[in-house]
């Protein structure tokens, strides 16, 4: 938990990343297998196969549902981490303070949809996985309870 917050939302904003990534392959729409086998190498020189890339939805503090695109699918990393240059390739534009940070959509107006905390000198984004949510409510269980929810539907937890 961080701030109170379910680790299933919070996306850590990093730009040293060269693309968003995530662990979580049932939250993609749109996966493509690689052609060619890819890998990330973490700073602690650990070298993690990437196994497919797609979209992965997520509800915004505006209300709506955007997609991050071009994401990776790293079974073996910890945390889930969004590329700055990405997020700028694709119109929005990320601003830092000691308050938090910001994402804007430049192709709106530079209308704010989403907005992180400061946590040290690491910065994070909360937004809500919707679909894996709805699917946790709908079970009657709250948003921060996964791992009972993948046991039910026989995913392997570690």
């Amino acid at each position: 938990m961080i701030g109170g917050v379910s680790d299933n939302n919070v996306w850590y904003v990093d730009s040293k990343a060269s693309n968003h990534m995530t662990s979580h392959g049932e939250w993609f729409r749109d996966v493509k297998d690689l052609k060619t086998p890819g890998f990330v190498e973490t700073s602690d020189d650990i070298t993690h196969p990437i196994t497919q890339i797609g979209k992965v939805p997520l509800s915004m503090q505006d209300g709506q549902t955007k997609y991050l695109k071009d994401v990776l699918h790293v079974p073996t990393i910890t945390k889930k981490l969004v590329s700055i240059g990405q997020m700028v390739e694709q119109g929005l534009q990320v601003t830092f303070n000691p308050n938090g940070c910001f994402v804007e959509d430049m192709k709106n107006q530079g209308k704010l949809i989403a907005k992180g905390e400061r946590s040290g000198r690491m910065f994070t984004l909360d937004v809500n996985m919707p679909e894996v949510n709805s699917m946790l409510f709908t079970h009657g269980k709250g948003v921060g309870d996964t791992g009972i929810w993948h046991k039910r539907v026989g995913h392997v937890t570690l």
